[in-house]
Protein backbone atom coordinates (compact mmCIF):
# COMPACT_ATOMS: atom_id res chain seq x y z
CA UNK A 1 0.00 0.00 0.00
CA UNK A 2 1.29 3.46 -0.62
CA UNK A 3 1.51 5.64 2.07
CA UNK A 4 0.44 8.93 0.85
CA UNK A 5 2.05 10.37 4.42
CA UNK A 6 5.59 10.10 2.87
CA UNK A 7 6.64 13.02 1.26
CA UNK A 8 8.72 10.74 -1.22
CA UNK A 9 5.72 8.95 -2.75
CA UNK A 10 3.92 12.39 -3.20
CA UNK A 11 6.88 13.81 -4.76
CA UNK A 12 7.19 10.57 -6.99
CA UNK A 13 3.59 10.86 -7.51
CA UNK A 14 3.87 13.99 -8.75
CA UNK A 15 6.59 13.49 -11.19
CA UNK A 16 4.75 10.38 -12.82
CA UNK A 17 1.82 12.23 -13.22
CA UNK A 18 3.04 15.30 -14.57
CA UNK A 19 5.26 12.77 -17.31
CA UNK A 20 2.40 10.80 -18.07
CA UNK A 21 0.84 13.78 -19.32
CA UNK A 22 3.87 15.22 -21.33
CA UNK A 23 4.66 11.71 -22.74
CA UNK A 24 1.65 11.93 -25.04
CA UNK A 25 2.34 14.99 -26.68
CA UNK A 26 6.15 14.89 -27.78
CA UNK A 27 5.14 10.74 -29.28
CA UNK A 28 2.30 12.58 -31.08
CA UNK A 29 4.90 15.49 -31.82
CA UNK A 30 7.25 13.08 -33.14
CA UNK A 31 5.10 10.77 -35.08
CA UNK A 32 2.86 13.82 -36.76
CA UNK A 33 5.81 16.14 -38.11
CA UNK A 34 7.31 13.30 -39.74
CA UNK A 35 3.95 12.36 -41.14
CA UNK A 36 2.92 15.95 -42.25
CA UNK A 37 6.80 16.11 -44.09
CA UNK A 38 5.83 12.44 -45.68
CA UNK A 39 2.36 14.13 -46.93
CA UNK A 40 4.20 17.45 -48.03
CA UNK A 41 7.10 15.42 -49.81
CA UNK A 42 4.13 13.45 -51.63
CA UNK A 43 2.39 16.24 -53.36
CA UNK A 44 5.80 17.53 -54.42
CA UNK A 45 6.30 14.41 -55.93
CA UNK A 46 2.39 13.95 -57.52
CA UNK A 47 0.70 17.34 -57.30
CA UNK A 48 -2.52 15.36 -56.33
CA UNK A 49 -4.33 17.91 -54.16
CA UNK A 50 -5.84 14.98 -51.93
CA UNK A 51 -2.19 15.48 -50.41
CA UNK A 52 -2.54 19.21 -49.79
CA UNK A 53 -5.87 18.21 -48.40
CA UNK A 54 -4.59 16.37 -46.16
CA UNK A 55 -1.77 18.53 -44.67
CA UNK A 56 -4.10 21.11 -43.89
CA UNK A 57 -6.16 19.01 -42.15
CA UNK A 58 -3.35 17.49 -40.12
CA UNK A 59 -1.58 21.05 -38.89
CA UNK A 60 -4.20 22.58 -36.80
CA UNK A 61 -3.75 19.06 -34.33
CA UNK A 62 -0.45 19.03 -34.65
CA UNK A 63 0.19 23.07 -33.65
CA UNK A 64 -2.32 22.57 -30.68
CA UNK A 65 -0.30 19.01 -29.20
CA UNK A 66 2.86 21.07 -30.32
CA UNK A 67 2.07 23.64 -27.83
CA UNK A 68 0.98 21.25 -24.64
CA UNK A 69 3.66 19.15 -25.27
CA UNK A 70 6.30 22.36 -24.53
CA UNK A 71 4.10 23.68 -21.42
CA UNK A 72 4.16 20.38 -19.89
CA UNK A 73 7.75 20.07 -20.29
CA UNK A 74 8.23 23.20 -18.68
CA UNK A 75 6.50 22.38 -15.62
CA UNK A 76 7.91 19.15 -15.58
CA UNK A 77 11.29 20.45 -15.31
CA UNK A 78 10.46 22.26 -12.74
CA UNK A 79 10.53 19.68 -10.21
CA UNK A 80 13.98 18.84 -10.58
CA UNK A 81 15.09 21.87 -8.62
CA UNK A 82 12.08 21.88 -5.92
CA UNK A 83 11.02 18.28 -5.24
CA UNK A 84 14.51 16.37 -6.29
CA UNK A 85 17.45 19.43 -5.65
CA UNK A 86 19.30 15.90 -4.58
CA UNK A 87 19.54 13.84 -7.51
CA UNK A 88 20.10 17.73 -9.51
CA UNK A 89 22.93 18.56 -7.56
CA UNK A 90 24.80 15.07 -7.65
CA UNK A 91 23.75 14.47 -11.62
CA UNK A 92 23.89 17.40 -12.81
CA UNK A 93 27.07 17.62 -14.55
CA UNK A 94 25.84 14.76 -16.57
CA UNK A 95 22.23 15.59 -17.05
CA UNK A 96 22.61 19.30 -17.56
CA UNK A 97 24.69 19.26 -20.75
CA UNK A 98 22.69 16.95 -22.46
CA UNK A 99 19.43 19.13 -22.02
CA UNK A 100 21.21 22.29 -23.05
CA UNK A 101 22.28 20.58 -26.09
CA UNK A 102 18.48 19.31 -26.82
CA UNK A 103 17.16 23.22 -26.32
CA UNK A 104 20.14 24.39 -28.82
CA UNK A 105 20.21 21.52 -31.56
CA UNK A 106 16.60 20.89 -31.23
CA UNK A 107 14.05 23.30 -29.72
CA UNK A 108 15.35 26.19 -31.32
CA UNK A 109 15.29 24.43 -34.78
CA UNK A 110 11.37 23.43 -34.54
CA UNK A 111 11.30 27.04 -32.63
CA UNK A 112 12.66 28.88 -35.78
CA UNK A 113 10.97 26.76 -38.55
CA UNK A 114 7.64 26.24 -36.76
CA UNK A 115 5.99 29.55 -37.87
CA UNK A 116 7.48 28.84 -41.67
CA UNK A 117 5.71 25.36 -41.05
CA UNK A 118 2.31 26.88 -39.96
CA UNK A 119 1.88 29.68 -41.81
CA UNK A 120 4.30 30.32 -44.59
CA UNK A 121 3.20 27.96 -47.41
CA UNK A 122 1.94 30.88 -49.54
CA UNK A 123 4.59 33.35 -48.60
CA UNK A 124 8.02 31.22 -49.09
CA UNK A 125 7.03 28.92 -51.51
CA UNK A 126 6.17 25.10 -51.95
CA UNK A 127 9.70 24.26 -51.78
CA UNK A 128 11.21 26.31 -48.83
CA UNK A 129 8.18 25.24 -47.01
CA UNK A 130 8.79 21.38 -47.38
CA UNK A 131 12.26 22.35 -46.10
CA UNK A 132 10.72 24.02 -42.86
CA UNK A 133 8.53 20.74 -41.99
CA UNK A 134 11.01 18.45 -43.11
CA UNK A 135 13.72 20.73 -40.33
CA UNK A 136 10.73 20.62 -37.93
CA UNK A 137 10.10 16.66 -37.88
CA UNK A 138 13.80 16.38 -37.37
CA UNK A 139 13.76 18.88 -34.73
CA UNK A 140 11.69 16.56 -32.86
CA UNK A 141 13.86 13.61 -33.61
CA UNK A 142 16.94 15.05 -32.47
CA UNK A 143 15.36 16.32 -29.37
CA UNK A 144 13.94 12.63 -28.52
CA UNK A 145 17.79 11.66 -29.62
CA UNK A 146 18.83 13.96 -26.04
CA UNK A 147 16.19 13.66 -23.99
CA UNK A 148 16.50 8.95 -24.41
CA UNK A 149 20.29 9.62 -24.31
CA UNK A 150 19.55 11.32 -20.47
CA UNK A 151 16.99 9.08 -19.08
CA UNK A 152 18.50 5.89 -20.58
CA UNK A 153 22.09 7.15 -18.88
CA UNK A 154 19.85 7.19 -15.64
CA UNK A 155 19.05 3.43 -16.65
CA UNK A 156 22.24 2.18 -17.95
CA UNK A 157 25.41 4.68 -16.48
CA UNK A 158 28.69 4.48 -17.85
CA UNK A 159 31.00 6.89 -18.84
CA UNK A 160 31.25 8.84 -15.66
CA UNK A 161 33.30 9.50 -12.92
CA UNK A 162 32.91 11.22 -9.48
CA UNK A 163 34.43 14.12 -8.21
CA UNK A 164 35.07 15.27 -4.33
CA UNK A 165 31.97 17.51 -3.55
CA UNK A 166 30.13 13.53 -4.74
CA UNK A 167 28.59 14.46 -7.71
CA UNK A 168 28.88 12.73 -10.77
CA UNK A 169 30.93 13.95 -13.88
CA UNK A 170 31.24 13.05 -17.46
CA UNK A 171 34.70 11.21 -18.10
CA UNK A 172 33.94 10.16 -21.77
CA UNK A 173 30.85 11.98 -23.51
CA UNK A 174 30.69 9.14 -26.06
CA UNK A 175 30.12 6.52 -23.62
CA UNK A 176 27.45 9.16 -21.44
CA UNK A 177 25.66 9.60 -24.93
CA UNK A 178 25.28 6.14 -26.61
CA UNK A 179 25.15 4.84 -23.44
CA UNK A 180 24.29 0.64 -23.41
CA UNK A 181 20.75 1.01 -23.67
CA UNK A 182 20.18 3.92 -25.59
CA UNK A 183 20.48 2.88 -29.00
CA UNK A 184 17.85 0.14 -28.09
CA UNK A 185 15.49 2.70 -26.70
CA UNK A 186 15.41 5.46 -28.85
CA UNK A 187 14.93 3.39 -31.94
CA UNK A 188 11.90 1.45 -29.65
CA UNK A 189 10.46 5.26 -28.81
CA UNK A 190 10.94 6.24 -32.12
CA UNK A 191 8.59 3.39 -33.56
CA UNK A 192 6.08 3.75 -30.83
CA UNK A 193 5.86 7.39 -31.66
CA UNK A 194 5.10 6.54 -35.17
CA UNK A 195 2.61 3.69 -34.37
CA UNK A 196 0.85 6.26 -32.24
CA UNK A 197 0.11 8.21 -34.44
CA UNK A 198 -0.16 5.75 -37.45
CA UNK A 199 -2.87 4.57 -35.02
CA UNK A 200 -4.33 7.84 -34.59
CA UNK A 201 -4.19 8.88 -38.49
CA UNK A 202 -6.04 5.32 -39.09
CA UNK A 203 -8.57 6.19 -36.04
CA UNK A 204 -9.58 8.91 -37.55
CA UNK A 205 -9.76 8.02 -41.09
CA UNK A 206 -11.92 4.94 -39.73
CA UNK A 207 -14.49 7.51 -38.48
CA UNK A 208 -14.85 9.54 -41.50
CA UNK A 209 -15.14 6.49 -43.83
CA UNK A 210 -17.74 4.79 -41.47
CA UNK A 211 -19.65 8.41 -42.19
CA UNK A 212 -18.90 8.67 -45.79
CA UNK A 213 -16.88 5.79 -47.67
CA UNK A 214 -16.44 7.80 -51.00
CA UNK A 215 -14.45 10.61 -49.31
CA UNK A 216 -11.13 10.65 -51.04
CA UNK A 217 -9.51 12.27 -48.10
CA UNK A 218 -10.57 9.80 -45.99
CA UNK A 219 -9.74 6.61 -47.95
CA UNK A 220 -6.34 8.37 -48.50
CA UNK A 221 -5.94 9.11 -45.06
CA UNK A 222 -7.18 5.48 -43.93
CA UNK A 223 -5.01 3.70 -46.72
CA UNK A 224 -1.80 5.67 -46.24
CA UNK A 225 -2.23 4.98 -42.53
CA UNK A 226 -3.15 1.42 -42.37
CA UNK A 227 0.35 1.13 -44.86
CA UNK A 228 2.48 2.50 -41.86
CA UNK A 229 0.49 0.14 -39.35
CA UNK A 230 1.63 -2.86 -41.27
CA UNK A 231 5.42 -1.82 -41.49
CA UNK A 232 5.67 -0.92 -38.15
CA UNK A 233 4.08 -3.12 -36.01
CA UNK A 234 6.60 -5.90 -36.59
CA UNK A 235 9.37 -3.57 -36.67
CA UNK A 236 8.21 -2.33 -33.06
CA UNK A 237 7.79 -6.25 -31.77
CA UNK A 238 11.49 -7.16 -33.06
CA UNK A 239 12.78 -3.72 -31.63
CA UNK A 240 11.00 -4.23 -28.04
CA UNK A 241 12.39 -8.07 -28.38
CA UNK A 242 16.28 -6.24 -28.79
CA UNK A 243 15.78 -3.46 -26.09
CA UNK A 244 13.94 -7.03 -23.75
CA UNK A 245 17.07 -8.57 -24.19
CA UNK A 246 19.96 -5.26 -23.22
CA UNK A 247 17.09 -4.80 -20.24
CA UNK A 248 18.06 -8.65 -19.07
CA UNK A 249 21.79 -7.90 -19.53
CA UNK A 250 21.86 -4.29 -17.62
CA UNK A 251 18.89 -4.58 -15.22
CA UNK A 252 17.98 -8.50 -14.57
CA UNK A 253 16.00 -7.14 -11.62
CA UNK A 254 13.55 -5.08 -13.84
CA UNK A 255 13.07 -8.04 -16.18
CA UNK A 256 12.69 -10.51 -13.64
CA UNK A 257 10.04 -8.29 -12.10
CA UNK A 258 8.31 -7.83 -15.37
CA UNK A 259 8.09 -11.37 -15.72
CA UNK A 260 7.61 -12.13 -12.82
CA UNK A 261 10.29 -14.72 -12.47
CA UNK A 262 10.71 -14.51 -8.59
CA UNK A 263 12.99 -17.54 -8.59
CA UNK A 264 15.96 -18.12 -10.40
CA UNK A 265 15.29 -21.62 -12.66
CA UNK A 266 16.46 -23.36 -15.71
CA UNK A 267 13.47 -24.00 -18.64
CA UNK A 268 11.58 -21.05 -17.24
CA UNK A 269 7.93 -20.74 -18.54
CA UNK A 270 6.42 -17.31 -20.00
CA UNK A 271 3.27 -16.15 -17.62
CA UNK A 272 0.74 -15.20 -19.91
CA UNK A 273 -1.41 -13.56 -16.98
CA UNK A 274 -1.42 -14.38 -13.32
CA UNK A 275 -1.30 -12.57 -10.45
CA UNK A 276 1.97 -12.24 -8.45
CA UNK A 277 1.73 -13.06 -5.10
CA UNK A 278 4.30 -11.21 -2.97
CA UNK A 279 4.27 -13.50 -0.05
CA UNK A 280 4.84 -16.98 -1.42
CA UNK A 281 7.07 -16.02 -4.53
CA UNK A 282 4.91 -17.60 -6.92
CA UNK A 283 2.38 -16.38 -9.76
CA UNK A 284 -1.49 -17.22 -8.49
CA UNK A 285 -3.41 -18.74 -11.41
CA UNK A 286 -0.83 -18.60 -13.79
CA UNK A 287 -1.46 -19.15 -17.80
CA UNK A 288 1.81 -20.24 -18.58
CA UNK A 289 3.74 -21.39 -22.03
CA UNK A 290 6.61 -23.87 -20.56
CA UNK A 291 10.18 -23.07 -22.08
CA UNK A 292 8.92 -19.71 -23.32
CA UNK A 293 10.41 -17.37 -21.03
CA UNK A 294 13.86 -18.71 -21.54
CA UNK A 295 13.91 -18.48 -25.29
CA UNK A 296 12.37 -15.10 -25.10
CA UNK A 297 15.38 -13.72 -23.07
CA UNK A 298 18.09 -15.98 -24.32
CA UNK A 299 17.15 -17.33 -27.30
CA UNK A 300 17.80 -20.25 -25.71
CA UNK A 301 14.76 -22.65 -24.27
CA UNK A 302 16.32 -24.62 -21.60
CA UNK A 303 18.98 -21.62 -20.02
CA UNK A 304 18.55 -20.52 -16.76
CA UNK A 305 16.68 -17.23 -16.24
CA UNK A 306 18.00 -14.93 -12.96
CA UNK A 307 15.11 -14.43 -10.64
CA UNK A 308 14.58 -11.75 -8.08
CA UNK A 309 15.79 -14.29 -5.18
CA UNK A 310 18.95 -12.78 -6.37
CA UNK A 311 18.30 -9.44 -5.48
CA UNK A 312 18.36 -8.18 -1.66
CA UNK A 313 14.04 -7.54 -0.63
CA UNK A 314 14.79 -3.68 -0.76
CA UNK A 315 16.18 -3.66 -4.06
CA UNK A 316 13.06 -5.27 -5.52
CA UNK A 317 10.99 -2.96 -7.98
CA UNK A 318 7.15 -3.12 -7.74
CA UNK A 319 6.39 -6.28 -9.41
CA UNK A 320 2.48 -6.10 -9.31
CA UNK A 321 2.98 -3.01 -11.63
CA UNK A 322 5.69 -4.46 -13.94
CA UNK A 323 4.09 -7.54 -14.32
CA UNK A 324 1.14 -5.73 -15.49
CA UNK A 325 1.97 -2.69 -17.03
CA UNK A 326 4.27 -4.95 -19.29
CA UNK A 327 1.48 -7.17 -20.39
CA UNK A 328 -0.90 -4.48 -21.54
CA UNK A 329 2.00 -2.89 -23.86
CA UNK A 330 3.13 -6.29 -25.19
CA UNK A 331 -0.98 -7.52 -25.81
CA UNK A 332 -1.39 -4.16 -27.81
CA UNK A 333 1.50 -4.44 -29.58
CA UNK A 334 -0.17 -7.96 -30.83
CA UNK A 335 -3.20 -6.24 -31.62
CA UNK A 336 -1.57 -3.50 -33.82
CA UNK A 337 0.28 -6.44 -35.80
CA UNK A 338 -3.30 -8.12 -36.66
CA UNK A 339 -4.67 -4.39 -37.50
CA UNK A 340 -1.65 -4.51 -39.83
CA UNK A 341 -2.80 -8.15 -41.05
CA UNK A 342 -5.56 -7.78 -41.38
CA UNK A 343 -5.81 -4.74 -43.74
CA UNK A 344 -3.24 -6.34 -45.70
CA UNK A 345 -5.40 -9.41 -46.75
CA UNK A 346 -8.56 -6.88 -47.05
CA UNK A 347 -6.08 -5.25 -49.32
CA UNK A 348 -5.95 -8.38 -51.14
CA UNK A 349 -9.55 -9.17 -51.36
CA UNK A 350 -9.59 -5.90 -52.85
CA UNK A 351 -12.16 -5.33 -49.86
CA UNK A 352 -10.28 -2.51 -48.34
CA UNK A 353 -12.53 0.27 -48.41
CA UNK A 354 -15.43 -1.58 -48.24
CA UNK A 355 -15.21 -3.53 -44.65
CA UNK A 356 -16.52 -1.33 -41.93
CA UNK A 357 -15.52 -3.90 -39.68
CA UNK A 358 -11.81 -3.26 -40.32
CA UNK A 359 -12.71 0.75 -40.07
CA UNK A 360 -14.56 0.15 -36.76
CA UNK A 361 -11.86 -1.88 -35.79
CA UNK A 362 -8.76 1.18 -36.10
CA UNK A 363 -11.23 3.20 -34.61
CA UNK A 364 -11.44 1.10 -31.70
CA UNK A 365 -7.26 1.06 -31.75
CA UNK A 366 -7.03 4.19 -32.02
CA UNK A 367 -6.03 5.20 -27.99
CA UNK A 368 -4.45 2.35 -28.28
CA UNK A 369 -0.67 3.69 -28.82
CA UNK A 370 -1.20 6.13 -25.86
CA UNK A 371 -1.88 3.58 -23.72
CA UNK A 372 1.33 1.46 -24.81
CA UNK A 373 2.99 4.49 -24.89
CA UNK A 374 2.36 4.57 -21.36
CA UNK A 375 2.62 1.67 -20.34
CA UNK A 376 6.28 1.40 -21.71
CA UNK A 377 7.32 4.38 -20.24
CA UNK A 378 5.77 2.94 -16.79
CA UNK A 379 8.01 -0.34 -17.19
CA UNK A 380 11.10 1.52 -17.44
CA UNK A 381 10.69 4.15 -14.56
CA UNK A 382 8.99 1.45 -11.93
CA UNK A 383 11.30 -1.19 -13.29
CA UNK A 384 14.39 1.12 -12.23
CA UNK A 385 13.65 1.82 -8.69
CA UNK A 386 14.08 2.11 -6.42
CA UNK A 387 17.31 3.95 -7.55
CA UNK A 388 16.85 7.06 -9.97
CA UNK A 389 19.90 6.40 -11.52
CA UNK A 390 20.30 2.61 -11.33
CA UNK A 391 22.68 1.23 -9.36
CA UNK A 392 24.12 4.17 -8.05
CA UNK A 393 21.43 6.79 -6.66
CA UNK A 394 18.87 5.80 -4.64
CA UNK A 395 15.44 7.43 -4.85
CA UNK A 396 14.89 7.92 -1.16
CA UNK A 397 18.32 9.93 -1.21
CA UNK A 398 17.30 11.85 -4.22
CA UNK A 399 14.21 14.01 -2.99
CA UNK A 400 14.38 17.14 -1.94
CA UNK A 401 14.07 18.40 2.18
CA UNK A 402 10.49 19.31 1.32
CA UNK A 403 7.66 18.72 3.67
CA UNK A 404 4.38 16.90 3.40
CA UNK A 405 2.00 20.11 3.11
CA UNK A 406 3.86 21.46 0.51
CA UNK A 407 4.40 18.17 -1.53
CA UNK A 408 0.38 17.82 -1.46
CA UNK A 409 -0.63 21.47 -2.12
CA UNK A 410 1.75 21.19 -5.14
CA UNK A 411 0.11 17.94 -5.98
CA UNK A 412 -3.12 18.88 -5.63
CA UNK A 413 -2.61 21.86 -7.99
CA UNK A 414 -0.50 20.43 -10.65
CA UNK A 415 -3.40 17.86 -10.66
CA UNK A 416 -6.36 19.82 -10.93
CA UNK A 417 -4.32 22.45 -13.74
CA UNK A 418 -3.37 19.66 -16.11
CA UNK A 419 -6.93 18.39 -16.01
CA UNK A 420 -8.77 21.40 -16.83
CA UNK A 421 -6.15 23.15 -19.41
CA UNK A 422 -5.09 19.71 -21.47
CA UNK A 423 -8.75 18.19 -20.81
CA UNK A 424 -9.76 21.60 -22.93
CA UNK A 425 -6.46 20.68 -25.45
CA UNK A 426 -7.59 17.43 -26.02
CA UNK A 427 -11.36 18.15 -26.36
CA UNK A 428 -10.18 20.65 -28.66
CA UNK A 429 -7.86 18.77 -30.72
CA UNK A 430 -10.58 15.63 -31.12
CA UNK A 431 -13.61 18.01 -32.18
CA UNK A 432 -11.06 19.08 -35.07
CA UNK A 433 -10.47 15.59 -36.05
CA UNK A 434 -14.18 14.96 -35.92
CA UNK A 435 -14.85 17.28 -38.73
CA UNK A 436 -15.01 15.71 -42.21
CA UNK A 437 -11.80 16.48 -44.03
CA UNK A 438 -12.65 17.90 -47.42
CA UNK A 439 -13.37 15.52 -49.88
CA UNK A 440 -10.66 15.45 -52.92
CA UNK A 441 -10.91 14.91 -56.64
CA UNK A 442 -10.00 11.23 -57.84
CA UNK A 443 -6.62 11.04 -58.73
CA UNK A 444 -5.59 10.19 -62.30
CA UNK A 445 -2.28 8.00 -60.79
CA UNK A 446 -2.51 5.51 -58.08
CA UNK A 447 1.06 5.62 -55.69
CA UNK A 448 2.24 2.67 -53.99
CA UNK A 449 -0.25 4.09 -51.06
CA UNK A 450 -2.90 3.81 -52.87
CA UNK A 451 -5.62 0.78 -52.37
CA UNK A 452 -6.97 -0.47 -55.56
CA UNK A 453 -4.48 -2.73 -58.56
CA UNK A 454 -1.55 -0.77 -57.49
CA UNK A 455 2.16 -1.99 -57.25
CA UNK A 456 2.33 -2.94 -53.84
CA UNK A 457 -0.98 -5.25 -53.85
CA UNK A 458 0.32 -6.40 -56.92
CA UNK A 459 3.07 -7.65 -55.38
CA UNK A 460 1.97 -9.21 -52.56
CA UNK A 461 -0.40 -11.34 -54.92
CA UNK A 462 2.73 -12.77 -56.68
CA UNK A 463 3.83 -13.93 -53.47
CA UNK A 464 1.34 -15.66 -53.06
CA UNK A 465 1.56 -18.98 -54.37
CA UNK A 466 -1.44 -19.71 -57.08
CA UNK A 467 -2.47 -16.07 -57.28
CA UNK A 468 0.25 -14.32 -59.23
CA UNK A 469 -2.05 -14.66 -62.76
CA UNK A 470 -5.31 -13.63 -61.25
Amino acid sequence: MLDLTDPIILARIQFAFTVSFHIIFPATSIGLASFLAFVQWRWLRTREEVYLTLFDYWIKPFAVVFGMGVVSGLMMSYQFGTNWSVFSDKAGPVIGPLIGYEVMTAFFVEAGFLGVMLFGRDRVGPGLHFFATFTVAAGTLISAFWILSVNSWMQTPAGYGMNEAGQYIPEDWMKVIFNPSFPYRFVHMVFAAYLTVALLVAATGGYHLLRSRDNQTARKMFSMAMWFIAILAPLQILAGDQQGLNTYEHQPAKVAALEGHFRSQAAAPEYLIGWPNMETGEIDYAVSIPYLGSWILTHDFNAEIIGLDQFPREDWPNVHILFWSFRIMVGLGFLFLGLGIWGLVQRYRGRFFESPALARFALILGPGGYIAVLCGWVTTEVGRQPYTIYGLLRTSDSVSPIALPAVGTSLAAIVVIYIFIFGLGAYYTLRLLSKDPPDSPVPQTRGILDQGGNRAVRIIRLLIPGRGAQ
